[in-house]
């Protein structure tokens, strides 16, 4: 007689686990390989890196899932190989080669090429991307062999600055909006080029206010003794927002999620406050209670809060 499946019983844990995705894993795949370690009830990562692509990915835990939307929206930093000379179709090296072309360009003409890309510009989309049409991510119709029509999208690249040239291959550094794709930035310079290229590699390097200082591998995550001490705290997210510190009745009040007109309430300590209007963090001690919005007379707007006891 069969036994019956006994569940797993996942762990409530709060945090921001700095992974350094390896090549050849989807960001899908790496979080649930380390929400399985964590032994994690809820878990979501704040942006897709693609497979062959390595580096920052954040991954959330628990309250800091609430706060994903933040670096989903942030700039992103990458250090790119371009691959001079050939076209793929899929604009990256796992890509089928398409076209071929001699490539014969100078440290001057990338230069000059790359400055035509630095602001805002306009993208198209790639068909091999996980946008979607009719409830169905572009990749599908790719991979059936169908090109559908796709609309240039606008975004901004902030810095596009040459790292090295060793012909065929282009390193460049780039920091750029969402939405960015730094696999069609490749082709539309070798465009420019006029030789063609796709990416050769990609490694992100930062995301909003995180680096890679303190990533951490799969295989040190899977070793280590206590993985949870890898786990950066809930506001890693939210470094870059100025701080309030509230008194313990401001505190409940803000938690039952009343507007706070901090410049009428009396305080054992002022709080502290932005300078400007605008979204704040907001602490009872070292405790994050949540994000709100600060806005004119002092007024506090609760935003996203964390749970009691998390």
């Amino acid at each position: 007689m069969n036994q019956p499946k006994v569940k797993r019983v996942r762990d409530l844990v709060d945090g921001v686990l700095l992974l350094d995705k390896p090549v050849g894993l989807s960001s899908n795949d790496a979080l649930i390989k380390a929400k399985r370690m964590l032994n994690a009830k809820k878990a979501g990562h704040t942006g897709t890196l693609d497979p062959f692509a390595t580096g920052l990915l954040p991954l959330c835990f628990g309250e800091a899932t609430k706060f994903s939307q933040d670096l989903l929206e942030a700039d992103k930093t990458y250090l790119t190989t371009v691959h001079l000379g050939q076209r793929t179709d899929t604009g990256d090296t796992e890509g089928q080669v398409i076209e071929t072309h001699a490539v014969n360009v100078t440290r001057e003409q990338i230069e000059a090429v790359l400055q035509r890309f630095r602001g805002p510009i306009e993208q198209v989309p790639p068909m091999y991307s996980a946008l979607k049409r009719d409830g169905k991510p572009l990749y599908e119709y790719a991979r059936a062999g169908v090109t559908l029509e796709r609309e240039a999208r606008p975004v901004t690249i902030h810095r596009l600055e040459f790292v090295s040239y060793e012909a065929p291959f282009l390193k460049l550094e780039v920091k750029c909006s969402k939405g960015t794709y730094i696999r069609v930035l490749g082709e539309d310079i070798g465009a420019a080029l006029g030789c063609g290229a796709h990416l050769n590699a990609l490694r992100r390097i930062q995301v909003g206010d995180l680096v890679m200082t303190d990533v951490v591998t799969l295989e040190q995550v899977a070793a280590h003794p206590a993985p949870l001490e890898l786990l950066a705290p809930v506001d890693a997210l939210l470094s870059s927002f100025p701080a309030v510190q509230l008194t313990e009745e401001l505190a409940r009040r803000f938690l039952n999620g009343q507007r706070l007109p901090l410049g009428k309430e009396p305080a054992v300590t002022p709080p502290m406050l932005a300078q400007v209007p605008g979204r704040v963090r907001v602490y009872l001690g070292e405790k994050l209670l949540g994000t709100a919005q600060l806005g004119e007379y002092d007024i506090l707007a609760p935003e996203r809060l964390i749970a009691v006891g998390a």
